[in-house]
């Protein structure tokens, strides 16, 4: 079909649990999909920053029904907190795994639950969740999950006997092998979903490039300074702002016509229209998926029976 990221079809009745929907491209994706109508909960460790993304949006779309739940993914304890929460909802038509960590530091980091930060906040957190939302997702019709993945797994690999990089660390290797692991269990989880018959789909999806010096100014969220500005018109090829950035993730999300499986991404790589287009070779193979989530429900200690 036709799609127009900016004129997405109405969302009303529909809910959307959208983690890290605070900030950057998650805000985005907040908004857009609140724009259309959809009922969005934000999940986010920041609750002022949570309560900044609001009212930013009901700047723009005084009608819209937007909420936030506390989410700390670097916490298994505050994951299921979370989850609990978020079970009371009658319906989650698409839950939208966009939180994560970003390469915070040179060195190597861990989770309060002792996991290396990006793969335990990326992928481990995500995986909880999901498994929690589960029974809420299965009981809603046509529900989606939406994993966020990364061009970087095209220029990383991933170790599956060093997932949490405790032999050898660097912080560009450690991220490409957490968005390789997202990526894993989108594939994965769709593979088993389709496997049972479920209802749920699962479909993975990464943004390109977003910059903020090409974003538009939400204030309290988004303001790109002079030199942001400045900086974007030199690197004018790595993409767009974080508001196109967003497209993929939402197309994803809302599309009739997606199917569990799917990878979506700009057309032209980095920017563009969202589209369906192909992973990394090593996300997608189903050894390393079935491997991935033998070792994540361990890690978790959570069974996730699907």
């Amino acid at each position: 079909m036709t799609w127009d990221p900016r004129a997405i079809p109405s969302q009303a009745g529909k809910t959307f649990v959208v983690t890290g929907g605070n900030a950057g491209i998650g805000y985005f994706i907040a908004e857009q999909l609140a724009a259309a109508g959809g009922r969005v909960v934000i999940a986010a460790r920041n609750p002022g920053r949570a309560s900044a993304a609001i009212a930013s949006i009901l700047s723009r779309h005084p009608r819209a029904e937007v909420s936030a739940v506390h989410l700390d993914l670097a916490s298994f304890d505050s994951v299921r907190a979370a989850a609990a929460e978020l079970a009371t909802l009658d319906r989650i038509d698409a839950l939208i795994e966009n939180a994560g960590a970003i390469m915070p530091s040179k060195s190597r980091q861990v989770t309060v639950d002792g996991n290396e930060l990006m793969f335990g906040t990326n992928h481990l957190g995500h995986f909880l969740l999901t498994a929690l939302l589960y029974p809420t997702l299965e009981r809603t019709p046509g529900s989606r999950v939406v994993t966020m993945g990364s061009g970087a797994t095209r220029l990383t690999g991933i170790r599956l006997d060093d997932l949490q990089s405790e032999r050898r660390f660097s912080s560009w290797s450690a991220y490409g092998q957490s968005k390789h692991a997202t990526q894993a269990f989108g594939f994965e989880l769709d593979r088993r979903l389709r496997a049972a018959g479920s209802p749920v789909s699962a479909l993975v999806a990464h943004p390109g490039g977003g910059q903020d010096g090409n974003t538009p100014v939400r204030l309290g969220v988004m303001e790109p300074t002079r030199g942001q500005r400045i900086l974007a018109k030199i690197l004018f090829f790595v993409g767009g702002g974080k508001h196109t950035a967003a497209w993929p993730a939402v197309r994803a999300a809302t599309d009739p016509d997606a199917v569990g499986g799917q990878y979506w991404g700009p057309r032209g790589g980095l920017s563009g229209q969202p589209c369906v287009g192909r992973p990394a070779s090593a996300s997608h193979d189903p050894a390393l998926g079935a491997a991935l989530w033998a070792e994540s429900e361990r890690l978790v200690g959570q069974a996730f029976p699907v």
